[in-house]
């Protein structure tokens, strides 16, 4: 199925320039983006993969990762196929790299995903595996759908977006992980094929333009982006331009796609990063992809009680009292703890729940 989009023009040579995404592709009748999932077709360019996907499942919402989006509970996840990156690390390249629209096994409408959410008791529609920004006016719709469920929305996303399209996206999204491959503009070059600046502005848009609860993820890939220095660097970067409140999760590589020649990251190394990084004031860091209890635990960042105990997806200690406005605070001393939360935490844990559409 194909729908009309938004955020392009017409060239002098007769191509077509995409303007969602930095990379600007230029595009004759029936050339695709290197999403390729946004064609020139009829002198427009399309979005060819509305209203399907690679699959729904309801997960954990700390699986996104989130860990201050009301913890606990289950959020329907999907996503659809391709991507505006080339990350030869790619951890989901048989859905972000696909060319073969058979992957694309489910059809569904933006009202069909509401319900389906309010049906299994999901508090949010994730849309991750592929980087969403691509199939843009999809999620909109979606999460429009969503909205008129009360039914939050979450963006698992690498930020790769210009800042146009930035604005009417992320003003549908109640909450973002963002993917920040590393911070030096070599290696989103060499191995990303895209520019830190643009992802560095999308942060930036974020925390001081937006409501958009957001987290970050960083993948550290041993020799690659794991290095004190740039770990100093990155942390230093979060905590002077957004602040010590956002949370950044350091998630351990595992050899995939192109990238099957370096080894998986040691755990002690996620351990060493977090120490950097709350050494530089950040007060919510965690170890993601390896069980380590006191990584993945929130404590408060004035006493240290522990708010949030975490056992790979599942919930232990809560230590966090409601105040007004979905606001959390420490039991112990009443600080207040960054995050969007609404009573006590769910129990969903580790569960992961594939559904399927009846197809009609």
């Amino acid at each position: 199925m194909t729908a009309a989009t938004r955020y392009w023009h017409k060239l002098d040579d007769d191509r077509i320039q995409c303007d969602l995404c930095p990379r600007f592709c230029k595009l004759r009748d029936g050339q695709r983006g290197l999403c390729f999932v946004r064609a020139c077709e009829g002198n427009e360019v399309v979005l060819t993969t509305y209203g399907r996907s690679s699959g729904f499942c309801v997960d954990p919402i700390e699986k996104k990762p989130l860990n201050h989006f009301l913890p606990g509970t289950p959020v329907l996840s999907f996503g659809t196929a391709g991507c505006n990156l080339t990350c030869k690390f790619c951890q989901n390249y048989d859905i972000s790299k696909s060319r073969e629209f058979d992957k694309l096994a489910e059809q569904a409408s933006p009202e069909m995903i509401a319900a389906a959410a309010v049906q299994a008791g999901a508090r949010s529609v994730a849309f991750t595996y592929n980087d969403p920004v691509i199939f843009l006016e999809y999620a909109v719709d979606v999460a429009k759908a969503c909205h008129a469920r009360d039914i939050k929305t979450v963006a698992v996303t690498a930020g790769y977006i210009c800042p146009e399209p930035r604005v009417e996206f992320f003003n549908h999204m109640d909450a973002a992980n963002v993917d920040l491959k590393c911070f030096t503009e070599s290696f989103y070059e060499k191995l990303c094929t895209a520019q830190l600046g643009a992802v560095l502005d999308t942060l930036r848009y974020l925390k001081h333009e937006t409501d958009v609860w957001f987290e970050i993820t960083t993948l550290l890939i041993p020799g690659e982006n794991d290095s004190d220095k740039e770990l100093d660097e990155l942390s230093s970067w979060i905590m002077d331009e957004l602040g010590p409140d956002v949370p950044l999760h350091f998630s351990a590589f595992h050899p995939d796609w192109k990238m099957t020649d370096k080894p998986r990251t040691p755990p002690e190394t996620l351990k060493r990063a977090r120490d950097i990084a709350i050494g530089n004031g950040l007060n919510y860091v965690y170890m993601g992809n390896v069980h380590d209890k006191s990584g993945s635990s929130t404590y408060c960042p004035s006493c240290n009680t522990i708010l949030i105990g975490r056992d790979w997806y599942e919930l232990s200690d809560w230590n966090i009292r409601m105040g007004g406005n979905r606001e959390g605070r420490c039991n112990n001393c009443g600080d207040l703890i960054a995050g969007v939360f609404d009573g006590p935490p769910g129990d969903w844990g580790r569960k992961r729940t594939p559904l399927r559409f009846k197809q009609v």
